[in-house]
């Protein structure tokens, strides 16, 4: 799945220190004028539609077969004076029979799912909220990350896709985020949502419709693209929200594209009217912090040490740092940390008055002749898995498993490995085949990307319904060819021999 400035929280790049606490506040959302669709007849729907991941997050409940004991009729639609307001046109699309199955779904089998996730989305939704409205994007596509991931930063699905917003790493990368084997802000709930707006806001300036635009972030802009161009003439004089739904009617789009808007309708329906569907959403402390700098390789226990908390708060704050403590980084180099709201005062004089051994998160070894795994762990006392988890780039003969003497290998300490994740490999992409679609990078324009696959950057904007020749990290293109083969190395030229 998955472009404008913002003010958003750097984690290892900002500008002094001791910041103040990262607080938000929930606005009143901007109504929007709701009526001006037209009406679309039902849609047929099939038990295949849903996809494997959704059941995950909501239940096999919400799979769309004739077995559901959902009865669409008992569904009522609110209105009148005491209805909620939307800065999304969710009424237009109330009656429609998608939208009508998971507000049925969200307040009756998956009624106790969706509560718990409303409720642990409380503690990000005045963040959300507050990012999206400085993006120009309407707030309640707060509810996206609902449908992406229940709002778990450690959310990961079988496409490898990671964090609250599912992002993969090439398009992470693509938008900014820092995606290696230390560091994986996809699971980052600030610098995800930012990421996040900026894909979004991308989107919707390409497609001219959220709806689309969260269509093309689930399914991939070139496929939305590419059905635009497709029924062109059926579309013509539609509303772009309303192309969402013809799409989807015409079974052009996977199961879980065409389901997607419709659960996000759904959501901001339910969630509204919570009380009048009997579900209790509880509200969480809001993610707030204060910011503090620390060398390289410091356990996260030691930060917890230092700001009083718990380490199971200091790891949440900062979900992003993958192996239990700060990366490797040169000697003068700093991060920027998390720590509760108001720990920052003291953070650095109590961190003075830890031992070394408590601020030493791993330490250099050098294996000696015959060393494997196993044998350096049980000289140092840890799992051999550990130093796998921490040395990804040491190699053991594949034959005999033996790492080669004098070969510098980091061990971690006990503190550091119980305080590291469990998480895949975040380099890990499982795309399909196909080698049509491009990723745009920092720095391609349409004339670079062109070239590099031997094509137009006017072919490119037309199969991707590009407007304006303006295109932005992350995004992906539809591209007409296959990548140009490299160029081989110039020979060198034969020379005679002087006599």
């Amino acid at each position: 799945m998955r472009r404008l400035p913002l003010t958003f929280v750097l984690f290892a790049l900002a500008c002094g220190r001791g910041a103040e606490p990262e607080l938000y506040t929930v606005p009143n959302a901007a109504p929007v004028q709701a009526g001006a669709f037209a009406e679309q007849g039902p849609v047929t729907v099939t038990a295949n539609d849903l996809d494997q991941r959704t059941a995950e997050l909501f239940g096999d409940a919400l799979r769309l077969d004739a077995a559901l004991p959902v009865t669409l009729d008992s569904v009522e639609i609110a209105g009148g004076d005491d209805s909620p307001v939307f800065d999304l046109d969710v009424r237009s699309f109330e009656t429609y029979d998608r939208v009508r199955h998971y507000v049925a779904a969200f307040t009756g089998p998956a009624k106790s799912r969706i509560a718990d996730r409303l409720s642990d989305g409380t503690r990000y939704e005045a963040m959300i909220r507050s990012k999206l409205r400085a993006g120009s994007l309407p707030e309640d596509m707060y509810y996206l990350a609902l449908v992406e991931s229940g709002y778990n930063p450690h959310a990961y699905s079988r496409a490898a896709a990671v964090g609250m917003w599912q992002f993969m790493a090439t398009t992470a990368r693509g938008m900014g985020l820092r995606v290696d084997w230390w560091i994986d802000e996809r699971r980052d709930p600030i610098r995800s949502t930012d990421a996040a707006v900026r894909f979004l806001r991308g989107l919707n300036e390409q497609f001219g419709s959220m709806y689309l635009a969260a269509a093309a972030y689930n399914g991939g802009p070139g496929r939305i693209a590419r059905g635009l161009n497709r029924y062109a003439d059926d579309l013509e004089g539609t509303n772009p929200d309303e192309m969402f739904f013809t799409l989807a009617e015409k079974k052009y789009l996977r199961g879980e594209t065409s389901n997607y808007v419709p659960q996000l309708i759904a959501a901001a329906l339910v969630a509204k009217e919570a009380r009048k569907h009997g579900l209790v959403i509880e509200q969480r402390e809001p993610f707030a912090y204060d910011s503090v700098w620390v060398g390289g390789e410091v356990p996260l226990a030691a930060i917890a040490k230092a700001s009083g908390a718990s380490l199971d708060v200091i790891q949440e704050l900062n979900s992003f740092i993958l192996r239990g403590m700060t990366p490797p980084m040169r000697a003068r180099d700093s991060i920027k940390v998390r720590v509760p709201v108001g720990a920052a005062a003291s953070f650095d004089s109590v961190f003075a008055t830890l031992d070394s051994a408590a601020v030493d998160g791993a330490r250099i070894v050098r294996a000696e002749k015959n060393s494997t795994w196993a044998t350096i762990a049980r000289t140092h006392k840890i799992p051999a898995k550990a130093l796998l988890q921490y040395n990804p780039k040491v190699k053991p003969a594949k034959s005999s498993g033996r790492i080669s003497a004098g070969t510098a290998v980091m061990v971690p300490s006990a503190e550091v490995y119980a305080a590291a994740l469990s998480v895949p490999d975040p380099s890990i992409e499982r795309y399909g085949t196909g080698t049509r679609t491009h990723v745009v990078r920092q720095g391609e324009n349409l004339s670079v990307i062109a070239k590099r696959y031997r094509t137009t950057p006017a072919s490119i904007m037309r199969l991707n319904r590009l407007k304006k020749p303006m295109i932005f990290p992350g995004q992906e293109l539809l591209v007409n060819g296959n990548p140009a083969p490299a160029k081989p190395a110039p020979k060198k030229k034969a020379t005679t021999p002087k006599r």
